[in-house]
């Protein structure tokens, strides 16, 4: 077995028993609370390549078949290794159009690394975001990032409603197909909440920014400030265009339905999240300066246990916050957000109240919050999923001072035949819009669906690679719309 290892440690792969696993370095905890930079530095080229060089190379790549998109891992993984940098980054960018964003924001403990087969041997995983990150870095300071060039124009043209993940890879995909592509949204700026709903410390805007610009730059034409409905009517734009795409995701948070949940100083997350991404690109927020969406100097509660509760117990924590509690009814190993964000809060400075829940918001003689009234729970028995229910415990009240709580619960979608106004728009008994799951298209001729919008809330990851396959259907629909046209003319 020795003898095997030492074989191992030679080659330029397999190098998981002589090499340990290392992740960028994270800036002190101390630092990144009085700022919104990201946490992470870069790797070296150098420690790039060792870190690749630890994947063992399966015959059944995990890593590969947990990943949503399908990335061809372990090879970008080898090329890297092996100092081939540049063609990593095309394998990569073969199946994702934005690695960098996955890199920086993937729940890769839940995914990819989460399959690891070395991570299960007790190696450690192959820090695969990490290096994703830096593969996709690298090719935008080295030039290897072009604007999109199709090898031939078509006449068909694609109205795209949503500038968010889902909506961005369709729109990539469909331009290099040669479409022409229109992307509508109602924001003044494009990415949905890759721009405004995900904090700069986990993803810096001008990451965002460049893949957009490259679309642009692309022939992609985008119309912001848009309300579908509004200033432009569903029909007028099917009329426009040839297929159309929804693609809004789900905006629609979900409430707290306890005593007091109106009170003021009761925050919706994605309100607080977008202030604070709107004051983090340079502009003015009426209900940030007044203090309303600002947490300096309050103790925050924030009740929920995803990702978006952690970005605003974080995002809290840098505003200035006095004191920050996260209350989740559910215990640690069984939240929905990563581990990773966890333990990053958890540095930074949050408390985590696992096995709680809020039973009601109190209320200042003058108004506004003063405290949430929470209650101890206790995991049941398993139903019919597998999870565990909580429970309350009886007589286990007790009070977490609170100035500001955040609704941090998940979010439905909007209304969209009346947002809309297009009833004929089908939607089911959830709110999200119907498709034939074959060809990712609605009941209505031409329109398509993609994303959280049609999945529900939902990871980057899964939208971006439903966008592309709606950019796959969509194509197919056109040709064949196309070559009907031609037998019907002959």
């Amino acid at each position: 077995m020795v003898q095997s290892g030492r074989l191992m440690a030679q080659q330029r792969m397999l190098n998981f028993v002589a090499v340990e696993q290392e992740t960028p370095e994270k800036r002190d905890a101390s630092e990144r609370r009085g700022d919104f930079h990201e946490i992470y530095a870069d790797y070296i080229e150098a420690k790039a390549n060792e870190q690749a060089s630890r994947c063992s190379q399966c015959g059944v790549p995990f890593c590969q078949t947990h990943c949503p998109l399908g990335n061809n891992i372990p090879d970008w993984l080898m090329l890297t290794a092996t100092g081939r940098l540049e063609e990593a980054y095309e394998i990569s960018a073969a199946t994702s159009n934005m690695p960098e964003v996955c890199g920086r924001i993937c729940p890769q403990d839940r995914l990819c690394e989460g399959g690891c087969v070395i991570e299960q041997s007790g190696h450690g995983t192959v820090t695969i975001g990490a290096v994703e990150k830096y593969i996709t870095d690298t090719a935008w300071e080295r030039g290897w990032v072009q604007p999109i060039k199709p090898e031939r124009e078509r006449p068909q043209s694609i109205g795209i409603i949503g500038a968010g993940p889902a909506g961005l890879s369709a729109a990539d995909q469909l331009r290099s197909a040669g479409y022409k592509v229109t992307v509508y949204d109602r924001h003044d700026r494009a990415g949905g909440l890759l721009i405004y709903g995900i904090p700069n410390f986990k993803l810096e805007k001008e990451v965002v920014e460049r893949r957009t610009k490259r679309l642009a730059e692309g022939g992609v034409t985008f119309k912001l400030g848009v309300n579908i409905g509004k200033d432009i009517s569903f029909a007028e734009l099917r009329s426009k265009h040839d297929a159309v795409l929804v693609a809004t995701g789900v905006y629609k948070s979900k409430e707290l339905g306890t005593p007091g949940a109106e009170a003021k100083g009761v925050l919706k997350a994605l309100d607080y999240l977008i202030a604070a991404n709107k004051i983090g690109l340079g502009a003015e927020v009426a209900d940030f300066t007044s203090g309303k969406l600002n947490a300096d100097k309050k103790n925050v509660v924030v009740i929920g246990g995803g990702d978006t509760a952690m970005d605003c117990v974080r995002t809290a924590i840098r505003q200035g916050a006095k004191s920050v509690t996260c209350l989740y009814r559910r215990d640690r190993a069984n939240m929905p957000g990563s581990q990773r964000e966890v333990a990053n809060a958890e540095e930074e400075g949050v408390k985590f109240d696992w096995l709680a829940a809020p039973l009601s918001v109190a209320e200042k003689k003058g108004g506004g919050a003063k405290a949430v009234r929470a209650v101890r729970m206790r995991l049941g028995p398993p139903d019919a999923s597998g999870r565990q229910a909580p429970e309350e415990i009886a007589e286990s009240d007790y009070d977490v001072k609170a100035d500001m709580v955040i609704k941090a619960l998940g979010f439905d979608p909007e209304d969209l035949p009346a947002h809309f106004s297009e009833q004929s728009l089908a939607v089911n008994r959830w709110g999200g819009v119907k498709i034939d799951y074959r060809t990712m298209m609605t009941p209505m001729e031409g329109v398509f669906a993609a994303g959280d919008i049609v999945r529900g809330a939902s990871l980057v990851v899964w939208a971006i690679k439903e966008g592309r396959d709606a950019a796959a259907s969509i194509d197919a629909y056109l040709r064949a719309k196309a070559a009907a046209s031609r037998i019907a003319a002959e």
